[in-house]
């Protein structure tokens, strides 16, 4: 992947200024736009994401072999786009991702992969703590910067979307052991309704596979799966 970096001050969203590229046709495979504040960053559903200025990587990036390599200890994802540190019930997170289409030519895919990595944040909005409990590399000890931070997800970034049409299985598999759930007790959320497993495997093409309690077997493809974590 040959990386374009656009930088940028304080912004609406790096996630705006890429679909803004794409509309303008100045947009092109491997564009990383990187921004010091966002005012209109945001997560899944719409949630704000705050983005104090050269406190967090802003950035289309993936993340998490990115923060093992930086010394994460813990580090895990949580379905379907947190990166967290500790353990179920108690977990703090650390970033997020939220990937977008807009007006999806099947002839012409693109997408946008939103990332909100928090760095060197040291305090939180209270809304957000009423919200959940957060982490950054700051408050797990890390001295990393911004720019060592976005360094550090590159070769990442190249490896994993260079694997997303040849060795598709493969990424779920490593997706399956980023969370630590396979072959635990696990509930996942389909709609308003809950069903309880054991996690046998993540696929593209069967989605998530739960063992019952009786032996017998349930797949939910993996855009209709809400929620899934471990049971409490």
């Amino acid at each position: 992947m040959d990386l374009r970096f656009i930088r940028h001050g304080e912004i609406d969203s790096t996630s705006e200024r890429a679909f803004a590229a794409i509309v303008a046709g100045t947009a092109r495979h491997g564009d990383v736009h990187l921004a010091e504040a966002q005012l209109a960053g945001r997560g899944r559903f719409g949630r704000r994401w705050a983005s104090p200025r050269r406190e967090g990587l802003y950035a289309s990036l993936a993340v998490f072999d990115a923060a093992v390599a930086l010394g994460v200890e813990g580090a895990r994802l949580a379905w379907p786009n947190d990166l967290v540190v500790g353990e179920t019930g108690d977990e703090q997170k650390l970033a997020g991702v939220l990937v977008e289409t807009r007006g999806l030519d099947p002839s012409r895919p693109h997408y946008v992969v939103g990332i909100g990595w928090n760095v060197r944040q040291t305090r939180f909005p209270a809304e957000l703590l009423a919200e959940r409990r957060v982490a950054s590399l700051a408050t797990l000890g890390l001295d990393v910067s911004i720019e060592q931070a976005a360094e550090a997800a590159l070769p990442a970034l190249a490896r994993r979307v260079a694997g997303v049409p040849l060795a598709d299985e493969a990424l779920c598999q490593d997706f399956l052991a980023a969370t630590r759930l396979a072959g635990s007790l696990v509930r996942a959320q389909i709609g308003e309704i809950e069903h309880e497993g054991v996690l046998e495997s993540i696929a593209l093409s069967r989605g998530v596979l739960l063992r019952g309690r009786d032996g017998s077997q349930q797949s939910f493809p993996l855009e209709i799966v809400r929620r899934l974590a471990r049971a409490l």
